[in-house]
């Protein structure tokens, strides 16, 4: 009669051990995506940093370029009158 209670016991070690095993799996799993999910918004913040400061610099370079080209006037198109 002492080897029902150790059959149960051992079968309830073991499920124990796995499902420990399956919990461990998941969390390193979502340790990695959080790393992965970190170094991509990592990747991100500083692909727009660049980007912001690339279109600061083209805008500077532009409205450099801009007084003299603004200097001149723009022609005017003639207004057409609506016909009723």
């Amino acid at each position: 009669m002492n080897k029902v209670p150790s059959r149960i016991s051992a079968a309830r070690r073991n499920a124990e051990t796995i499902l420990n095993q399956s919990q461990q799996r998941q969390a390193s799993f979502k340790q990695d995506q959080e790393r992965e999910r970190d170094a991509m918004m990592e990747k991100t913040l500083r692909l727009r940093e660049l980007r912001l400061a690339k279109e600061a610099e083209e805008k500077a370079a532009a409205e450099a370029a801009a007084p003299a080209a603004s200097t001149a006037p723009k022609p005017r198109k003639p207004r057409r009158s609506k016909q009723t």
